[in-house]
C-alpha cells in the first residue's frame, strides 16, 4: 500500500485525525497519529484503536507489521514540536 492510502484510511475512521508520518518499508509501516480521540486513553488503547482501522489490509496481506505507532492528542503534539 502506499503511504497516502493509508493516511486516507486511518484518517477516515479515527475521528479529527491527523496522520502525520506514514513510513512504508515494504509490507511494514510506521505511523505518527494525532487524535482528540486519544484523550484519556492508555497507550495500548490509542494502539489498539488505529490497528483497528488497518484490520483489512492485515488479512489481505498489503500490510504485514505495524513498526511503530506514535499517537499523540493535539495537546502532546504541540508539547513534542517545541
Amino acid at each position: 500500500m502506499q503511504a497516502e492510502q493509508i493516511k486516507a484510511l486511518i484518517e477516515s475512521q479515527i475521528p479529527d485525525c491527523d496522520v502525520k508520518s506514514v513510513d512504508v518499508m515494504g509490507d511494514h509501516i510506521g505511523l505518527v497519529v494525532v487524535s482528540p480521540a486519544f484523550a484519556g486513553l492508555t497507550p495500548v488503547k490509542k494502539q489498539q484503536l488505529v490497528l483497528s482501522t488497518l484490520s483489512a489490509q492485515f488479512a489481505d496481506r498489503s500490510i504485514h507489521a505495524v513498526d511503530y505507532i506514535k499517537s499523540f492528542t493535539p495537546e502532546q503534539w504541540q508539547q513534542q514540536q517545541q
